[in-house]
C-alpha cells in the first residue's frame, strides 16, 4: 500500500485541531520557545489529519537528489506540501530514515514497535509536523501492518503550537531541537548546513545562529564554506549538481578542511588543490590510510604534489607568457628570449579527462605519499634544532632576580645538570661535524 492513504484538506484540519485544542486539558512542555518553556496543549489526531513538513533538513539531501534526477521544479516539495502525491514521496524518504539505525541507536520504527509512542509529536495549528516526521512515518508503517482499524497508532498524540506561530519561529524550533540533540538520529552535516542557510535567509547574523545552535561562530562560518565546496564538487567534478546523496556522511571532514587549505592561494592553485582533494575523495577506496592524513597534500604541499605528478606523467608545467607573444615582429622566433610561466593546468586536465584520469590518479596518490613522507623527513631533521632553539629561548628569558631564597640551591643544581647536558651534546655535535 502506498502511504499515506489520504490527507484531510487544510481547512478541515485547522477546524478539527482548533476544536480538539479547546477541549484539551492536557499539556506538554516545549523548551526555548519565545524565550521561555511553553506549555502546549496535547491532543490526539487520526493519521490523515497530519501532513509532513517539506522544509525538513533531515530529508534535504534526498529531496535535492530526487529533484535533480527527475528534473523536477526547484520548489517541488515545498510547493507540493498539500498534495497527496508529494506527501507520499516524502513518506518514502522518511520511512527509510525511520528504519535506519547506527551501531548504538536502534531504528526508530523498532523502538516504537516495542514501546509505543512515548512523547507527543509537535505540530502546527494546521497539522503540519514540525518535529516528529520520522516517527509519524514509522507509526503509519506500523499501523498498516495490522488489519485492525483500532490497532495501535491509528491515532497520534500531538502537542500543538499556537496559531500565530511564524515560519521563522518554526525554523528556530528546528534549530534549537537539533542543537539540544533531542533527536535520536542527528542530521547529516549537509542538513545542518541547510538549517544554517535558512537562518541566514531569515536575517540572522552568524553570531546569532551560533548562539541558537550552541556552537562557535567560527564553526558556523566554516560550515557555510564547506557546503559551497560540496556544491562545487557536485557541479564541476561529478556534473551532478544538487545530488547530495553522492556525498557520503563521512565526507564532512574533507569539505570542511578544503576552505582552510585553499586560503591565500592563487585562483589557479586553488583550482588545482580542489582537483587533488576531489580526486582523492572520489578514489578514497584505493587511497592507503586515512583520507584525513592527506589534507596537507592539497594544502601547503599542493605544488610539490602537482610537480611530482607532472614528472611522473611527463607533463609540461610551463607555458610561454603573454608578454613574450606580443612582439612587434610575428615572424621572428627567438626561443632563448621567451619568458615562461609555471602552470599546473595540464596536470589538472589529466586528472579531469576520463581517458587519462585512471593513470593520473595513480600518479597522484603516489605523489601525495612521496610529498608527505619527504615533509616528515624534513621535520624530523629539523627537530633537534627546533628543540634547542626553544630551550635557549626559555633559558634566555629566565629572571633570577625574582627567585625565592629557598629555590636558589635547587636552581644551582639544575644549572649544573644543564651544563653537563650541554657538554655532552657539544661532544656529540663535534663528532658529527668531523
Amino acid at each position: 500500500m502506498i502511504l499515506p492513504e489520504k490527507i484531510e484538506p487544510r481547512a478541515s484540519r485547522v477546524a478539527l485541531i482548533a476544536k480538539r485544542v479547546a477541549a484539551s486539558d492536557e499539556t506538554n512542555v516545549l523548551h526555548d520557545f519565545r524565550g521561555t518553556s511553553a506549555k502546549l496543549p496535547v491532543i490526539r489526531l487520526a493519521l490523515g489529519a497530519l501532513v509532513y513538513r517539506m522544509e525538513n533538513c533531515r530529508t534535504y539531501s534526498d529531496q535535492r537528489d530526487l529533484i535533480a534526477k527527475r528534473k523536477l521544479d526547484e520548489g517541488h516539495f515545498e510547493k507540493g506540501q498539500e498534495l497527496l502525491a508529494v506527501q507520499r514521496e516524502q513518506h518514502s524518504l522518511l520511512s527509510k530514515l525511520a528504519k535506519k539505525g547506527t551501531g548504538s541507536v536502534s531504528p526508530i520504527i523498532d523502538e516504537l514497535k516495542k514501546d509505543g509512542q512515548r512523547d507527543p509529536i509537535l505540530i502546527s495549528d494546521a497539522g503540519v509536523v514540525i518535529n516528529g516526521n520520522r516517527r509519524l512515518a514509522a507509526m503509519r508503517e506500523l499501523f498498516h501492518e495490522n488489519s485492525d482499524p483500532n490497532a495501535a497508532f491509528s491515532h497520534i498524540q500531538c502537542m500543538v503550537l499556537p496559531e500565530d506561530t511564524t515560519p521563522i519561529e518554526i525554523d528556530d524550533i528546528e534549530a534549537t531541537l537539533q542543537a539540544r540533540k533531542q533527536t535520536k538520529l542527528d542530521y547529516d552535516w549537509i542538513g545542518d548546513a541547510q538549517l544554517v542557510q535558512r537562518q541566514i535567509r531569515n536575517g540572522k547574523t552568524t553570531a546569532e545562529i551560533a548562539s541558537l545552535f550552541r556552537r562557535r561562530e567560527s564553526d558556523i562560518k566554516l560550515l557555510q564554506k564547506a557546503i559551497i565546496e560540496a556544491d562545487l564538487f557536485l557541479q564541476e567534478w561529478l556534473g551532478r549538481p544538487g545530488e547530495y546523496t553522492q556525498i557520503s556522511s563521512d565526507a564532512e571532514q574533507i569539505f570542511t578542511d578544503l576552505p582552510k587549505q585553499l586560503a591565500n592561494k592563487t585562483p589557479e592553485l586553488q583550482e588545482a588543490s580542489r582537483v587533488i582533494a576531489w580526486s582523492l575523495y572520489e578514489n578514497k577506496a584505493t587511497v592507503p590510510g586515512r583520507l584525513y592524513s592527506y589534507n596537507v597534500a592539497f594544502g601547503k604541499l599542493a605544488e610539490s604534489v602537482l610537480t611530482l605528478v607532472a614528472e611522473e606523467l611527463d607533463i609540461s608545467t610551463t607555458e610561454i607568457s603573454d608578454d613574450s607573444k606580443d612582439g612587434e615582429d610575428d615572424f621572428v622566433v627567438d626561443f632563448e628570449d621567451e619568458e615562461t610561466e609555471l602552470t599546473y593546468q595540464n596536470v589538472v586536465n589529466a586528472l579531469r579527462n576520463k581517458d587519462t584520469k585512471e593513470e593520473a590518479v595513480k600518479a597522484l596518490i603516489s605523489a601525495c605519499q612521496s610529498a608527505i613522507e619527504t615533509e616528515k623527513g624534513i621535520k624530523s631533521k629539523n627537530a633537534a634544532l627546533k628543540t634547542i632553539m626553544q630551550v635557549n629561548a626559555k633559558l634566555s628569558g629566565v629572571d633570577l632576580s625574582g627567585a625565592g631564597q629557598s629555590t636558589l640551591t635547587t636552581i644551582d643544581k639544575q644549572l649544573d645538570t644543564i651544563g653537563t647536558t650541554i657538554k655532552t651534546l657539544k661532544e656529540k655535535l663535534a663528532r658529527l661535524q668531523k
